[in-house]
């Protein structure tokens, strides 16, 4: 079996209770194997000679309230390979373990805290859990991207030392995610050579698309006419820029949202916020 030579860090926000995985390899597809979650249970990333049946196992025994040590026990008990494995685990109340069996390729290693666990193995050394965990420790970032900036820098301090292929980053919150789900960011980039840089450039898409604006500003004539240029380049409106907000402008407008998938961002009449209208002026120019 192929070891799946990762860097993943493993953390819960004690603000809203959120808990992600952020993970990185020279191995196809990592995310489809190392990251398992329950929103108000906890968070599993299992990797090297992976046993990905600590996954579902640490999430049912968390829930039954099992501490870390208890589960590290029945991982041990249950798990002959042990020596091969490596983990990183963290519950709803923020306690975390973080295990290298004494097998595992080196170097090879993890720290583990409060709403963290950090690990990995085959890395160019420890300076690459260093970086996970200080990063994610030191920035001022909504979660998401904390997680998504400590696996950059983890990756840019050395990451795997076979190279890059994959990442992904994974957050479960209570009823946060696409028609009430519970996970509300799963990104993934399976095949790439720069896998954590791509990553951070989805979870901007994600923000575009899903995120919903506050209080959004009505669009000024400037803007409306700008708008009303393009909506006629494009097709979907046949008046004149005018700079004049009417029901034929928000037509046309609506029929571009829905182009863009940009529904999240546009309530009607001539409220469009600042993120969905500079993501449009840097598509369609001025």
């Amino acid at each position: 079996m192929t070891p799946i030579a990762t860097f993943s860090l493993v953390a819960r926000d004690p603000q809203t209770g959120d808990l992600g995985i952020a993970v990185a390899s020279k191995f196809l597809a990592v995310g489809a194997v190392v990251p398992w979650l329950e929103a108000g249970v906890g968070a599993v990333a299992t990797q090297s000679y992976a046993n990905p049946r600590f996954g579902p196992q640490g999430l049912a025994l968390m829930k039954a309230e099992a501490g870390m040590e208890e589960i590290l026990a029945t991982f041990r008990r249950t798990d002959p390979g042990l020596h091969t494995r490596q983990f990183g685990m963290v519950n709803a109340k923020g306690e975390s373990l973080s295990f290298t069996g004494n097998e595992c390729h080196g170097w090879a290693g993890g720290k583990s805290g409060e709403n963290f666990a950090a690990q990995g193995n085959i890395l160019s050394g420890p300076e690459v859990i260093d970086a996970l965990v200080d990063t994610f420790a030191a920035l001022d970032l909504p979660f998401p991207e904390r997680l998504c900036a400590a696996l950059l820098a983890a990756d840019r301090a050395g990451g795997d030392r076979r190279g890059r292929q994959s990442a992904s980053l994974t957050v479960v919150g209570a009823g946060k995610g696409y028609g009430g789900m519970d996970r509300w960011i799963d990104l993934r980039v399976d095949d790439h050579p720069d896998p954590c840089l791509e990553l951070g450039r989805l979870l901007e898409i994600h923000r575009l698309l899903f995120d919903k604006p506050r209080d959004p500003e009505p669009l000024g004539r400037e803007d409306i006419a700008w708008l009303q240029r393009h909506l006629a380049r494009l097709g979907h409106y046949a008046g004149a820029a005018t700079g004049e907000w009417d029901g034929a402008t928000e037509k046309a407008l609506r029929a571009l949202v829905e182009i863009e998938n940009l529904e999240e961002r546009y309530a009607g009449g001539p409220y469009l916020d600042a993120v969905a209208l500079r993501y449009l002026r840097g598509k369609l120019g001025e």
